[in-house]
């Protein structure tokens, strides 16, 4: 039998309601699942908290008036709220900027990205364009070691050394998008393959989190080597950290941070703008001054070492392989 529904529990049931709306909950109606319009810009990012607020604050001042609000996580943060807005009625976001083409290419696989909307910026090399997203920076993935780790590794070959038994951090490519694009590579390059983790997991290599979790463990002596990106052990010395920058002798492995504007977008104009400002020498600079290698040639970011070479996959090869290689790489390490 059916019980009639009691006012006192209709009235709470909209309640909690009205109260997940407000906190942005996956069950947010699907008229608040899109984007404000007008002059408010909706940005999801996985990129730095220092480069977006440097890279905001020059858009709001070359566009008085507009707002921008942005929601900033790690790349397996922001795959979870994208999927969140999916459930709740659509995508919120405008812009999305993220880590990495692989999990950009995820999103265009989803239809959640429209073809690139401003083809007329000129200086992005053609190696950092698709037909759904351009890169804005370039990022490396290299070693870090804690100060006086003797043997020093020099080579990414090094860490299944036995002189780094249960010694090496590396950071979850579930989570962070230059791991995914380092996994990428490595399951693509000659000589490594998925058997190069196998090995790194006979080896007592550990998974942890996030980027700078991999540093922050490797200054905290609690590993003597770690993969990570150049900025975050850049941003730690500079902070006394006892921590030293390797940068592989085989070459760093290089990826490109891609931008997009979404397919469900209201704004076209105002994010057809934040492309554009990104891609602008004076946002360029500003994620130069952040830590990173802007995509414009003659736009100098943070110096190499002498002799510093790079590497990068396929990475059209890639796309459609992604959940393929986490898989493979979690059967090794775990999700």
């Amino acid at each position: 039998m059916r019980l009639p529904r009691s006012p006192i529990l209709a009235t709470l049931v909209a309640s909690i309601a009205l109260v997940l709306a407000a906190c942005g909950s996956p069950t947010t109606p699907a008229a608040h699942a899109n984007n404000n319009g007008g002059n408010t810009l909706t940005l999801y990012t996985s990129v730095t908290q220092n480069t977006v607020d440097a890279v905001t604050a020059g858009f709001k001042a070359a566009h008085p008036g507009v707002t921008v609000n942005v929601f900033r996580a790690t790349t397996g943060q922001l795959n979870a709220r994208i999927e969140a807005d999916k459930r709740a009625g659509g995508l919120r976001a405008d812009v999305i900027w993220g880590t990495d083409p692989l999990s950009m290419q995820n999103y265009a696989d989803q239809q959640l990205l429209k073809a690139w909307p401003v083809p007329d910026v000129t200086g992005v090399p053609a190696d950092f364009k698709t037909t759904y997203f351009w890169g804005t920076r370039v990022l490396y993935v290299i070693i870090v070691a804690h100060n006086g780790t003797n043997p020093m590794p020099r080579t990414w070959s090094d860490l299944v050394s036995p002189a780094y038994r249960g010694k090496v951090a590396l950071p979850d490519p579930a989570a962070a998008g230059s791991a995914f694009a380092a996994l990428g590579y490595l399951a693509q390059a000659s000589g490594f393959g998925l058997a190069y983790y196998q090995k790194l997991r006979a080896n007592g290599a550990v998974q942890v989190s996030t980027v700078p979790e991999v540093v922050t463990d490797v200054a905290a002596g609690r590993y003597a080597v770690g993969v990570t990106l150049d900025s975050e052990v850049r941003t730690a010395i500079k902070k006394g950290s006892p921590v030293t920058l390797v940068w592989p002798t085989g070459g760093a492995i290089a990826l490109y941070s891609p931008i997009g504007e979404t397919a469900t977008t209201k704004n076209s104009a105002l994010a057809d703008d934040w492309l554009r400002y990104v891609l602008s020498p004076d946002g360029q600079q500003r994620i130069a001054a952040t830590g990173w290698q802007p995509v414009i040639p003659g736009i100098a970011g943070p110096p190499q070492p002498p002799g510093a070479t790079t590497v990068s996959p396929s990475w059209p090869a890639l796309f459609g392989r992604q959940q393929e290689l986490l898989r493979q790489y979690q059967a090794i390490f775990g999700a």
